[in-house]
């Protein structure tokens, strides 16, 4: 499917992930449009679109996904939506588990009917690792079994499977992709490589819960972005999931002592017991994305983490 020139809603535009794709989307020539409530787990995310808000080809509608009436009206003569909003955070779920039930169940459902009713063409819809849970063998491929131990990966799964259903029962060209840990500049600050750098760039010493063994796929921005857009523009990929990691186990202690080391920072971290819904390892098997999207990721964990704190530094240093 050719998507340059095309209408594109993305939900969750003004986040982490979506307002690089916004980047990409405008590039490519599209129309885009934002839809993003802001909401306060985080601040900060005006400055990831400022950039764009004199772009005659992006749109801005600040509301929620939950609000079903004015979604469906944001709608009209779209053709692409890549639905990004989400309540995100494994252990946020598990103070909030009827939050992150709303906005990634009840929110995707109301993406999902408006697109139908829209007559969308085709749906890119974020998933997580995170329905995984404790790994039986890794590196995990997509048929490994979804046992998910936080509210928040049931959320993600659920929506997962309303997806799959509709493309089943109303043949709608829906594909549903599963980062891994995905890091980068605007990356969320609950996020452990942006914990890490801006903690050591403060002079403090960071949290790390459970012993620092437990392994993690760090999976690059742009990488994700090229991923993304790969899903909307591959035919007959309808009704898939993907797995969208780098395919490199990581220890987490290792990637703090390779931020400290890129900081200079002789400062060690504290620990602390693990939390529930934690899990000792995530690693993706992404043979299926090469294979069927033609997707490989391109940037190293040196070269991310570098980019990362480049970032930081200019958006924080002062």
């Amino acid at each position: 499917m050719d998507i340059q020139g095309k209408k594109i809603l993305i939900t969750g535009g003004a986040g982490f992930i979506g307002s690089h794709l916004v980047d990409r989307l405008l590039e490519m020539g599209n129309k885009v449009i934002v839809y993003d409530n802001f909401d306060e787990f985080y601040s900060g995310k005006e400055r990831n679109i400022e950039h764009n808000l004199k772009n005659r080809n992006f749109k801005l509608i600040k509301n929620d996904i939950l609000n079903f009436e004015t979604l469906n009206s944001a709608l009209k003569e779209v053709d692409i939506v890549f639905h990004e909003a989400a309540q995100c955070g494994v252990r946020y779920s598990i103070e909030n588990p009827e939050k992150a039930n709303r906005v990634n169940v009840d929110g995707t459902l109301n993406v999902l009917i408006a697109s139908k009713k829209n007559k969308v063409k085709k749906l890119i819809v974020a998933s997580s690792s995170s329905v995984f849970g404790n790994p039986i063998y890794a590196p995990m491929d997509e048929n490994h079994p979804t046992n998910p131990n936080s509210p928040y990966g049931v959320s993600k799964l659920a929506a997962e499977k309303y997806c799959i259903s509709f493309h089943e029962v109303y043949g709608m060209d829906i594909v549903c992709l599963r980062y891994f840990s995905v890091y980068g500049p605007r990356g969320r600050p609950d996020q452990v490589i942006h914990i890490f750098t801006s903690a050591l760039f403060n002079k403090i010493s960071p949290t790390i819960f459970g012993d620092g063994n437990q392994t993690r796929d760090f999976t690059f921005i742009s990488d994700v972005v090229d991923a993304t857009i790969l899903a909307a523009e591959c035919e007959n990929v309808g009704g898939e999931v993907f797995n969208i990691g780098c395919g490199e186990e990581v220890k987490i202690n290792d990637a703090f002592y390779k931020i400290a080391k890129i900081l200079g920072s002789k400062i060690r971290p504290n620990y602390a017991g693990s939390y529930k819904g934690e899990f000792p390892r995530t690693y993706a098997d992404n043979r299926k994305a090469q294979r069927l999207l033609g997707w490989k990721p391109k940037v190293s964990l040196d070269e991310g983490i570098k980019i990362f704190i480049n970032w930081f530094t200019e958006t924080y240093g002062n």
